[in-house]
């Protein structure tokens, strides 16, 4: 048997195997996106949205203090992780470039991202949570922030990065301080890159449910006070799906199904983004 058919009997293995495992892949997540679609399509109805829930085994009423909770939430996670990204990529990009701490911060931000997101909830419980004696929604915003701030930072960084030096270089010359380059050339130029990593990041937090067990926890009646416990739409669909009730079981399909379309939105919304920017 000749080299040059050896290489091809390889190649066209390697090419089996790959393309089976995709297609794995690819089954798993259509039969997971169409159950969802499937149960939570059949489940949606109004009342979901506008009646708070009804004591356990009572048929009936809806998710408005969790969609409510887990809005309020993830706004305060967004205000306080994207301008805490968007600067600390900004100095590295900007201040910090070549330097060793910057290479450091930037390695950690990449642990960061992978780092569990109950990792992340058990640290806040310890730091906000069991010193005041009670679950906040304070907490779980200020967890789910944690997770934004690295995937903003390195997206920042790296979108920053990308602006031409020469473009800095013509701004200085025509006599612009470094800050007034920084907000008015280089942002412009990446504005939509950063967008995008923002983008991202809702929807990376969005669906998380881990940190806000220990965080925001849940909170059956209908409250907008963010220094009590808080209810949220992840943590209601966990301890829906794990009651008994069948009642339960349906509104969390719908649940389910509004969160997922969510998070399908916001990623589309950012490919359609990064597409128009770099077409």
């Amino acid at each position: 048997m000749t080299f040059e058919r050896i290489r091809k009997i390889e190649g066209f293995v390697a090419l089996f195997l790959s393309t089976l495992a995709a297609l794995l892949g690819l089954f798993w997540l259509v039969f997971i996106l169409g159950d969802v679609l499937v149960n939570g399509i059949k489940a949606l109805r109004l009342d979901l949205f506008l009646n708070d829930p009804t004591p356990p085994g009572v048929v009936g009423g809806g998710l408005r203090s969790a969609f409510v909770g887990q809005l309020l939430i993830t706004i305060t996670a967004t205000l306080i992780g994207v301008p805490i990204g968007v600067l600390g990529g900004t100095f590295l990009a900007e201040y910090a470039r070549g330097t060793k701490i910057a290479q450091f911060i930037s390695v950690l931000s990449d642990i960061m991202v992978s780092v569990p997101s109950i990792v992340i909830g058990t640290f806040i419980y310890s730091v906000l949570v069991k010193p005041v004696g009670h679950f906040n929604g304070w907490a779980g915003a200020v967890a789910l922030s944690i997770i934004m701030i690295p995937v903003v930072l390195r997206t920042t960084e790296d979108m920053l990065t990308l602006v031409p030096w020469t473009l800095r270089e013509a701004a200085f010359a025509l006599g612009a301080p470094y800050h007034k380059v920084i907000i008015q050339v280089v942002y412009r130029g990446a504005a939509t890159g950063i967008l995008t990593g923002i983008l991202l990041s809702i929807a990376r937090v969005a669906g998380e449910t881990a940190p806000l067990l220990f965080t925001s926890f849940n909170n059956a009646f209908f409250s907008t006070n963010m220094k009590e416990p808080m209810a949220s739409l992840t943590v209601t669909i966990f301890q829906y799906a794990m009651g008994p009730y069948h009642d339960w079981h349906v509104q969390a399909w719908a649940a389910s199904f509004v969160i997922t379309m969510v998070i399908l939105v916001i990623t589309i919304l950012g490919r359609l983004i990064i597409r128009w920017r770099y077409r």
